[in-house]
């Protein structure tokens, strides 16, 4: 009779042995043969019980190390510049086991999310390191999901919170992580993905109550990926950096630069200063000084810190938190303008004439102090004749002569003619635990437009600086809109009877001539919008393509580099253009800038719908109140599935189903814009004032839910008795014939 083998023997064969752990491998080393297989079997299944061995198809393996070969999720490079993984199969108790990928010469590039399978080899007296040689690259990060978990027997479910998203995902016993139930949790796909039954999830992060009001941006940041927590390595040297003195400077310490900002400005990092010009070729001109930040200084090419701010591409901005490009050490600190305290700058000095046309600039790199860090209300309050102690002792020195070079400069705006959208800016207020107070439209001052267009000429001055002197950098692109986007504006236009001329070249100051056309109109607000959608999108890229909405031909992010990976490598670009230092733009930098300008173009936009998702979602925990309660708006999309509104208190967007719209078929017009009733012939369209009902509105996702109840101060037709979706045939021929028609005679005005 074969003499089984203690556990203790068992475990030490598998560890030595981990391609041969399949239990024909063990019996054949230790020589078991015939009915002694049977206790060889129950004692493999006291090891898996005991937790000991975890069984893979027909394999044993310690589940506190990796098996030979595992699938792995790159997480990127390490501080070394070291290719670091993650194994996805880990189910072990202790720590988890570091990985560094060890390529070969002929291995593909890999990057953050690409998934593996790669043979593993554990370091002996490395503790936990293994290296990882490539097998084969099985694809892309996996899904990932952002849920309620809700716990069952056999492990339990994820319910998404996204509310473009309706289907569950199902979670093992073994991929829970521990979460509770009820909780948040960050999960991903887990294998393939199937087309039958729920897909298969791994729970990765647990992110507590979903009810509380401050998890309304962690889930917004956790779902569009954004990064929230600084390596160590990048933290550490922000704190090892040191105020910057004036060798190698121009001393403005003399110069009254104040900061304007919100008044809960997280950091400062432009400030500004006016005066007139008393040359007396230039009577009735200023000069302005505008001064920024000088994060190239800190940030120099290479480091930790430039590797960070580059991958997180800009900061993200929430209601009740920010998620910062730089650590606060710098954002909120070494980068910051404060008042009283010396600071790097790079500066610019402009000469302005009368008329706000620019006459020359020159740019210095230098060492400020402000004399006062301003809000945009105490400005305005002082300028209106209410200073308050702090404003009052540089009303006539610093203000006057601000707003003095800010009246010049409109006139030059006047003549430039930029886009001027009148879309207010909905400001949220928290209370101290982030529950929402109120919805608020922000009042909009002289002070703010005066910032905002000294900020644009500071950009223009930066842009032709750096093509007078053939320095490569990324321009802020913005072109003008399609044919389509203008065709389906002229037609939204009409529809108010509104023009907006055709043929000829399209310029800023034709799209002003409809703004203003519809300005004091119950369709300005619709006029506005339909104008917004109709742009294109702007982006970073080393081409200049001007920046159309601004009327600009060279243009330039130089403004906000502690938040905007783009304006520091315009700082970078200054310092190389003017030998200021061996922290400029190297020739890495500029041979990447395509791609730096493409992967922040993106970042941006990530935030964009970040931060439009928290807004969704605290306007929907505001109106979760006022469930059942009427309200006004204006219809401010059509689709398909149904009507958004856009409501006149907050200005949050609801959803009308269409299934709730009567019990008619509804015959949808993609080119108009427009539902029809093909029973009663009510058209709902873009624009028109609605009276709807508060159906519902869910915080976890930002969804709400409206009844229609009015279209212009008329009831909605209840339609006829049939079955919604079955209408009249001979009507819904007219209906559809009419569409047709219709769409034959929009064409046929787009050719002439």
């Amino acid at each position: 009779m074969s003499k089984i083998p203690t556990k203790a023997a068992i475990l030490e064969w598998i560890s030595d042995n981990p391609t041969q752990s399949a239990k024909r491998d063990i019996a054949k080393a230790f020589g078991i043969k015939g009915a002694a297989r049977i206790d060889l079997k129950r004692i493999m299944k006291e090891l898996e019980a005991e937790g000991h061995l975890v069984k893979r198809k027909k394999t044993f393996r310690d589940p506190d190390n990796l098996p030979p070969v595992s699938v792995l999720q790159i997480i990127g490079p390490d501080s070394d510049g070291d290719l670091a993984a993650r194994a996805l199969e880990w189910e072990g108790t202790g720590e988890q086991p570091q990985i560094l990928m060890i390529p070969k010469a002929n291995d593909p590039a890999l990057g953050a999310g690409d998934r593996v399978l790669a043979r593993v080899t554990k370091l002996k007296g490395a503790g936990n390191l293994y290296e990882a040689r490539l097998i084969r690259h099985i694809g892309a990060n996996p899904e990932r999901i952002l849920g309620v978990f809700r716990t069952s027997h056999e492990g339990g479910r994820i319910l998404p919170i996204d509310k473009g998203s309706s289907s569950e995902w199902d979670v093992p016993a073994g991929a829970t992580n521990g979460a509770k139930d009820g909780e948040l949790v960050e999960a991903e796909q887990a294998g393939p993905k199937s087309r039958m039954g729920l897909q298969r999830a791994r729970i990765v992060t647990r992110l507590g109550d979903p009810t509380a009001p401050k998890a309304v941006s962690l889930i917004a940041i956790h779902q569009h990926g954004i990064p929230d927590h600084f390596p160590d390595e990048v933290i550490a040297e922000a704190d090892a950096k040191e105020p910057a003195g004036l060798e190698g400077r121009t001393d403005l310490r003399d110069v009254p630069l104040v900061t304007i900002d919100p008044a809960d400005a997280r950091d400062h990092d432009d400030a500004c200063y006016a005066e007139a010009d008393t040359d007396p070729a230039n009577k009735g001109g200023h000069i302005l000084w505008v001064a920024i930040a000088d994060v190239a200084h800190y940030v120099t090419p290479g480091s930790e810190l430039d590797r960070e701010a580059r991958n997180r591409g800009n900061s993200s901005y929430f209601p009740d938190r920010v998620v910062p490009m730089l650590p606060d050490r710098l954002s909120g600190d070494l980068c910051s303008l404060h008042e009283g305290v010396s600071r790097a700058c790079i500066a610019v000095r402009i000469v302005i004439d009368g008329e706000g046309q620019k006459l020359s600039h020159a740019f210095m790199r230098g060492l400020m102090k402000s004399p006062a860090s301003l809000n945009y209300t105490e400005v305005q309050q002082a300028m209106d004749g209410n200073p308050n102690e702090k404003t009052a002792q540089l009303v006539n020195s610093v203000l006057r002569p601000l707003y003095g070079a800010y009246a010049a400069l409109k006139n030059a705006r006047a003549v430039r003619q930029p886009l001027e959208l009148d879309l207010p800016e909905r400001k949220i207020i928290l209370d101290d635990e982030g529950k929402v107070t109120s919805v608020a439209f922000s009042e909009r001052f002289d002070a703010h437009r005066l910032i905002e267009e000294f900020m644009v000429l500071a950009n223009v001055c930066a842009a032709e600086t750096l093509i007078e002197k053939k320095q490569p950098l990324l321009f802020r692109v913005h072109e003008e809109p399609s044919q389509d986007k203008l065709n389906a504006l002229r037609e939204t236009a009409q529809a108010a009877g509104l023009t907006l001329p055709k043929g000829q070249v399209l310029q800023t100051r034709h799209l002003n001539s409809l703004l203003k056309q519809a300005a004091d109109t119950d369709e300005s607000e619709l006029i506005n919008i339909s104008t917004l959608r109709s742009m294109t999108q702007a982006y970073y890229a080393p081409e200049n393509f001007g920046h159309f909405g601004l009327a600009l031909r060279n243009y330039g992010h130089f403004t906000s580099p502690i938040r905007r990976y783009a304006d520091l490598i315009v700082h970078r670009a200054l310092v190389t253009a003017h030998g200021w230092g061996k922290d400029g733009l190297t020739q890495v930098d500029a041979d990447g800038l395509k791609e730096t300008g493409e992967h922040i173009s993106q970042t941006e936009r990530r935030s964009m719908v970040a931060e439009r998702d928290t807004t969704d979602r605290y306007l929907a925990a505001f109106l979760s109140e006022y469930v059942g309660e009427e309200l006004g708006g204006r219809i401010s999309g059509v689709v398909k599935f149904g009507l958004f509104v856009k409501l006149d208190a907050t200005g949050a967007d609801g959803l009308i189903p269409v299934r709730t719209l009567g019990r008619e078929f509804f015959d949808f017009d993609a080119d108009a814009s427009t539902l029809t009733g093909v029973e009663t012939g009510i058209t709902l369209g873009l624009g028109q004032r609605v009276t709807v009902k508060l159906a519902s509105a869910t915080p976890q996702t930002g969804g709400v839910e409206l009844e229609l109840l009015t279209v212009e101060g008329n009831a909605m037709p209840k339609g006829g008795g049939g079955h919604r979706g079955r209408g009249k045939p001979t009507r819904r021929k007219e209906v559809s014939s009419k569409r047709k028609a219709d769409k034959v005679k929009r064409k046929v005005q787009r050719t002439r």
